[in-house]
């Protein structure tokens, strides 16, 4: 809220240097903000009674937004690659997958390695559960195992994530 849009009647009043003006009517507060060539921004609505402070209305959006795009800039955004196995992976292939693995984590993304069971080898859920673990140890040098091998439907999943470089 700002200047003519306050509706409370009375205000703690914040000067534009931080210095407390005490309470004050809404109009003392608009007359004493107009005279700076400054605005009355309601910074806390919830308070008794309402605080305002005396400020550049424009120039305060600016330094939100850039803080914002600052925010924007360094984070990163975490993508999570999906490698497959099956049961019965020989072992060539089984080592081209962590090829693959071991790419995709050190780029820094997470990595969900699954297992797709079809037909009657959902009956021997432990052989899955073998190669996702064989594939864990394969590759703990470069990835920690964020979740356990766990059956989701036809398909048994394991996350790993990079390690942290310290």
């Amino acid at each position: 809220m700002v200047n003519d849009g306050i509706r409370a009647r009375e205000l703690r009043l914040i000067a534009g240097d931080g210095s407390q003006l005490g309470v004050k009517t809404k109009q003392e507060a608009l007359q004493l903000a107009e005279q700076d060539n400054l605005d009355l921004v309601l910074v806390a609505p919830k308070a008794k009674p309402p605080v305002a402070k005396i400020m550049d209305y424009g120039k305060y959006r600016f330094e939100l937004q850039k803080k914002q795009r600052e925010a924007r800039k360094k984070q990163k955004v975490v993508n999570v690659k999906e490698v497959r196995l099956s049961p019965t992976i020989d072992t060539n292939d089984f080592n081209t997958k962590i090829k693959n693995a071991q790419k995709f984590l050190t780029k820094g993304d997470k990595v969900k390695v699954s297992i797709r069971f079809k037909g009657r080898a959902i009956t021997h859920k432990e052989i899955g559960r073998d190669v996702l673990n064989r594939f864990a140890d394969e590759i703990k040098e470069v990835a920690v195992v964020e979740s356990k091998p766990k059956m989701d439907g036809r398909s048994m999943f394991l996350m790993l994530a990079p390690k942290a470089e310290n």
